[in-house]
Formats: C-alpha cells, sequence, structure tokens
C-alpha cells in the first residue's frame, strides 16, 4: 500500500496574497525562517490583476530542455501563454531556481519528516490550497508518479 499526499488548488478563492510563498521560502531559508526570500519558494502565485487571476503553481520536476509547448491557455476570456503556469524548472526561465546556486527547486512538501499539512496549504486563509492523501494498493508506478516521488509514500 502506498499513500499519495497532493495539494490541490481552487483559483477561484485565491486572492494573490502570496502566504503560502511566504511560508514556504521562511522554511526553505537556511537556517529555518531566518529570512524570507520569495525566490526561495517552492510555490509561486502568478499574477494577473487586472483580470483578478491569482494562480499558486508548485514547483514540480526540472526538465533539461525547453519546452517545445507553445499553447494558449483561455481562461476567463483572457489568453495566457502555457509558460505561465508551467511547474517545470527549466533553462527557458528563472522561475523555480535556488537564488545563491541557480539549481532547480521542487515541492518537497515541506520535507522529512513529513508535517500534517504542508506550510503552503496551512498558511492560505482563503483556502485555496487543500491537501489530500489517499490510500492506493501498489501497483506498478506509472511515469507521472516516479516524476513527482515526493509525493508517494510507500507503506
Amino acid at each position: 500500500m502506498r499513500i499519495i499526499r497532493t495539494i490541490k488548488i481552487d483559483t477561484d478563492k485565491c486572492t494573490g496574497c502570496r502566504a503560502c510563498e511566504l511560508a514556504c521560502a521562511g522554511f526553505h531559508a537556511e537556517p529555518k525562517y531566518s529570512t524570507i526570500n520569495p525566490k526561495r519558494s517552492r510555490i509561486r502565485v502568478q499574477r494577473d490583476e487586472q483580470n483578478k487571476l491569482f494562480v499558486p503553481v508548485k514547483a514540480g520536476p526540472y526538465t533539461e530542455a525547453e519546452c517545445s509547448g507553445r499553447n494558449i491557455l483561455v481562461i476567463k476570456g483572457k489568453e495566457y501563454g502555457e509558460c505561465s503556469f508551467c511547474r517545470s524548472a527549466c533553462p527557458a526561465r528563472d522561475l523555480f531556481k535556488e537564488p545563491d546556486s541557480g539549481l532547480p527547486l521542487k515541492c518537497d512538501m515541506c520535507g522529512e519528516p513529513a508535517p500534517e499539512e504542508p506550510l503552503c496549504v496551512k498558511w492560505c486563509l482563503p483556502g485555496a490550497l487543500t491537501f489530500h492523501k489517499r490510500v492506493e494498493e501498489n501497483g506498478p508506478v506509472l511515469p507521472a508518479e516516479a516524476e513527482y516521488a515526493d509525493e508517494v509514500e510507500e507503506l
């Protein structure tokens, strides 16, 4: 058996306050909570204030090459480039890279031992981020699960 841990995002509830970013950045400072540099955060709120759209994006796996996907996403009648909401750290942009070393960042669900819920969820007062666990029978690990191995815990 294994536990799958996920953070669900409800963009309709996100106010763009960035409390999730600050909590994550403080946790990942060295030493913990000594500074708050949002560039250390493993979650970023993509903002389009004019259209009142705020989308929390959690850091995903690193990709060595710039993607070829240049699709256009239409949200509430406004067009956005696909990169706007991409979770990957890639050579094409500075998002989700450690500010001092340039190494890629990935959400670790607040490390080990895992807290009851990730700090970004705990500090999201509007409730845009919710933490979910589900238990699954062991079976073959799918490629998508392997990429997000920090979210899969074997029992």
